[in-house]
């Protein structure tokens, strides 16, 4: 994968101390995850199908703690 063509997009909901993650779904098929804090770093890909169940389990509240 060209990283050069990655767009990368920090949710709008990232702390303030930069305490985030990026994601780049602007390439078919694929989704890029990587740690704001070392954008040179490697970038872990996921089909995109793959990346929206995890989206909506997330979104559904399937990996909340419980304390």
């Amino acid at each position: 994968m060209d990283q050069t063509q990655l767009r990368w997009r920090k949710s709008s909901r990232s702390a303030p101390q930069g305490q985030c993650v990026e994601v780049a779904a602007n390439l078919p098929g694929v989704c890029a995850v990587r740690d704001s804090k070392n954008p040179a770093g490697t970038p872990l890909v996921f089909g995109a199908s793959a990346f929206a169940t995890f989206l909506n389990a997330a979104k559904a509240g399937r990996f909340d703690r419980i304390a």
